[in-house]
């Protein structure tokens, strides 16, 4: 028997047959009541959308490519924050939901990624994560905007190359920084990087100042110790500061990850949490309720991130643009950061 066609369905459906056509792609002049007999009709015919030829047609892959960028100079020589590979799942359904398939891999700042996904036409759009080191990468990015690439990147919004979605790293700071403070600290350490090539760490860190300053404090640049989001570089940060002479009774880290690792780094040196020293991270990975004591964290949803990555990046595909979005975030206190009264 051979294969039913649209032209079957549209004379099962009572429709015409570029109504079939529209119903089958979701276009949205079509009728609900229309849309559902069509699909009714197509599923008693068996028929299955042959989404290589529709794709031709429309000169597009139906596919998105997600670009993780692998960040060097760990211990394990590449590192991938646990926060995401959280947004994959949320990232793959809502692909689905919108007809796409989702192409995930792993690339090196150095390669010719930026070539390789225009030229060859893997996707019709490209998200981009990863910290890595902007200004390393900021001429691939700029190749991308002169080629005319559909791509988002998460990060910070001030960048101003490309379509960009972002949490709001800096209210996350002063969030995080202000309740530390509201538990009675005022020699608050701060783990991370603090250069233009880490913009989301460097809006955490402007977040951190502004607390204190509202708090009628003045940020300490001893205070202060770059640190890569890795528990090695959290442990190391603690060695820092104690090298230094430095007194603190609380650490902000810009990642959960560091502020695990400044966690034991502090257990191993006698200093009780949050007694002696509170903790607060950045991320709320899964891993931050399970250490002892539990880590208070500012919350990025990572669902909500996903999602709201892959419809930015149709918005771009289909209508030409998309806006940048700055996503709110969430204190979430756990025991790390009380003391107890």
């Amino acid at each position: 028997m051979r294969r039913p066609t649209s032209f079957d369905i549209a004379a099962l459906a009572g429709v015409s047959q570029p109504t079939v056509s529209r119903a089958l792609n979701n276009n949205p002049s079509v009728s609900e009541s229309t849309r559902a007999r069509v699909l009714a009709a197509a599923e008693q015919l068996n028929y299955k959308v042959d989404k290589n030829a529709s794709a031709l047609r429309r000169q597009q892959s139906q596919t998105l490519a997600l670009l993780f960028f692998e960040e060097e100079g760990t211990a394990t020589g590449a590192h991938i924050n646990p926060f995401y590979l959280s947004m994959v799942g949320p990232m793959v359904r809502r692909c689905a939901d919108r007809g796409y398939d989702l192409l995930i891999s792993f690339q090196q700042l150095s390669s010719d990624w930026h070539v390789d996904f225009e030229d060859s036409r893997k996707a019709d759009g490209i998200v981009l994560l990863g910290y890595g080191d902007y200004l390393k990468y900021r001429p691939r990015l700029e190749e991308l905007v002169e080629r005319n690439t559909h791509f988002v990147r998460w990060g910070s919004v001030e960048s101003q190359l490309g379509t960009t979605v972002s949490s709001n790293n800096e209210q996350g700071g002063f969030e995080a920084v202000s309740h530390l403070l509201e538990e009675g600290n005022r020699n608050i350490a701060f783990v991370g990087t603090v250069s233009p090539a880490y913009p989301e760490f460097l809006d955490r860190w402007r977040g951190y100042c502004r607390a204190l300053w509202t708090a009628g404090l003045v940020p300490d640049k001893q205070m202060q110790v770059e640190a890569a989001p890795t528990e090695e570089d959290g442990r190391k940060a603690v060695e820092e500061l104690t090298r230094r002479g430095c007194t603190f009774d609380a650490i902000f880290a810009t990642s959960d990850l560091a502020a695990i690792g400044a966690m034991h780094a502090l257990q191993i040196a006698g200093r009780a949490i949050p007694d002696d020293v509170a903790v607060v991270g950045f991320d709320d990975i899964d891993s931050a309720q399970l250490t002892s004591p539990p880590l208070t964290s500012i919350r990025q949803n990572a669902r909500v991130a996903g999602e709201a990555l892959i419809e930015t990046l149709l918005e771009a595909v289909e209508h030409g643009s998309a806006e940048d979005r700055l996503l709110p975030v969430q204190l979430i206190v756990r025991q790390s950061s009380v003391r107890r009264r």
